[in-house]
């Protein structure tokens, strides 16, 4: 049985807990209702009935909220306990101390100041606490940008301190010696808080006009605090482009999963040289219509071409493939990696295109999709080929046993290497995967190249593939009996038929 305050403990600060999630849901909805209290106060006349209705709901609500942050921080424990033992004078005050820290937390100072609305003139600040909705909503699945703002003035604290503690010296010093300096001259400061208001004004480049020095000596003091403001605006922007860099980079992460695309290409894997892939891809698909996005774990490189997008991420980690909305792409390229030996680099392939086949089998709407997704595999090493169709693809890709078939069949037979570049490179004709019109099942090879005539509009026909076992027959005998099903093989210059 757990203890009373474990138990509360648990719903403030254990998301695990459902009591957790109870009380998340019933602040939801409070600060909802503060929102909207504070909205329809402010289109209702001043003198209305419901208007003193509203605003004993709104001190309710404030009370409310109160009651929910004290219990929040007195319900905190401090990790240092959880680690070390303490005598009661050292337990006392690592609770005090480990509490105030807790106090200081973004999140925990908006909504202390969000309370602080319970004075009139400050009602307009209880709109902070949706701030909260965004902390703990799960729309940003891998990366709250939002949590990580926070997270980043948390990291780097002690950077903001010491920035502030220099614009208060600053103001100090400056307010201190403006005040001795003008108020024996000065009609407008009265007090010191007279100076520091100047001094603060002039440092923050801001200069409202209200107060301005009027002896020598002040104007001398406060040219000093204008060159020193536009050193401590710098250094403030220095600090907080640091701290925010990679927290609003992360939304990046979020963008194309929140997307709407669909029938898109996802490539995985990049190194440097793999530009000329995406090229290719590129002049075969406008990014226009056929949208392009990479998947790999590392930084955007700065080659990779404006109209493509880019995912950081894993692809051989089913968690990381929903960000590439991996269930609604149209095809899958896995590229090969040339940094390591070609068992290595194929180990990372078969692994993706295993991990990819597992992930697409758990989606639901896998059965509701027109076609499967289509998976192109790169694989250096021939014994692996067979392993990568094992795994899951569909076609695959042996690189560099082309490559070196081209080299050496060029040796015996000239030319033959340039005319398969140029087919492949997508030259004057490439190669070319269409429907077989109608009237042509069941008939022969033979008949189906006489019957229909793409000569006349520049195609040529070099043979069929099988629509569903992918398997492919270049230049078969005329009485080769066609079957339901099967696809035709040609050379043209643009497409002439149907894509499958």
């Amino acid at each position: 049985m757990r203890a009373p305050f474990d138990l509360v403990r648990a719903a403030f600060h254990d998301p695990r807990a459902r009591s957790y999630q109870v009380l998340a849901a019933v602040v939801w909805g409070l600060i909802v209702v503060s929102v909207a209290v504070f909205a329809i106060d402010f289109s209702l006349p001043a003198e209305s009935e419901a208007r003193h209705t509203l605003r004993v709901i709104d001190r309710g609500l404030l009370v409310l909220f109160a009651v929910e942050y004290v219990l929040r921080v007195a319900t905190f424990l401090p990790a240092d306990l959880l680690v070390f033992r303490r005598p009661p004078l050292g337990r006392a005050r690592a609770h005090v101390v480990g509490r105030l820290r807790f106090m200081l937390h973004p999140m925990m100072v908006v909504d202390l100041v969000t309370v602080a609305a319970v004075v009139p003139q400050l009602r307009g600040l209880r709109a902070l606490r949706l701030l909260r909705l965004l902390r703990t909503a799960r729309v940003f699945r891998y990366g709250n940008p939002f949590t990580g703002l926070f997270h980043a003035f948390e990291r780097d604290r002690l950077l903001f301190l010491m920035a502030f503690l220099f614009l208060v010296l600053e103001v100090g010093l400056g307010g201190g010696s403006l005040y001795l300096i003008e108020r024996d001259h000065n009609p407008d400061i009265h007090s010191i808080f007279d100076g520091a208001w100047l001094a603060l004004v002039t440092l923050t480049t801001v200069g409202f006009g209200d107060l301005t020095p009027i002896t020598p000596l002040g104007r001398v003091i406060t040219s000093i605090l204008m060159v020193g403001g536009m050193f401590t605006l710098a250094m403030f922007a220095g600090i907080i482009g640091h701290s925010l860099l990679n927290a609003v980079l992360s939304v990046r992460e979020e963008q194309f999963r929140m997307s709407t695309y669909a029938n898109h290409i996802v490539v995985c894997g990049y190194e440097e040289g793999m530009v000329l892939l995406l090229d290719t891809l590129v002049a075969e698909h406008d990014p226009e219509s056929t949208k392009i996005v990479l998947i790999a774990d590392l930084d955007r490189p700065h080659e990779i071409p404006a109209e493509l997008y880019w995912v950081r991420g894993d692809p051989t980690k089913e968690s990381e493939l929903d960000k590439v909305r991996l269930d609604r792409a149209a095809a899958v390229v896995v590229a090969g990696a040339r940094h390591t030996s070609p068992q290595q680099a194929d180990a990372v392939t078969l692994l993706t295109v295993f991990t990819i086949r597992s992930h697409l089998a758990k989606k639901r709407n896998t059965s509701q999709r027109q076609r499967p997704v289509y998976l192109v595999a790169e694989i250096l090493d021939s014994e692996n080929v067979e392993h990568a169709r094992a795994a899951g693809a569909d076609e695959v890709i042996e690189t560099r046993r082309l490559g070196f078939s081209l080299l050496a069949h060029a040796i015996e037979h000239h030319g033959t290497a340039d005319t398969l570049s140029q087919v492949v490179l997508r030259g004057e004709s490439s190669l070319y995967v269409g429907v077989m019109p109608a009237g042509f099942e069941q008939r022969t090879y033979g008949e189906m190249t006489a019957g229909l005539d793409l000569r006349g509009r520049g195609g040529l026909v070099i043979g069929v593939t099988h629509g569903h076992s992918g398997a492919e027959h270049v230049n078969p005998p005329e009485n080769f009996r066609l079957e339901p099903g099967m696809h035709l093989l040609y050379l043209a210059p643009e497409r002439l038929l149907d894509t499958p």
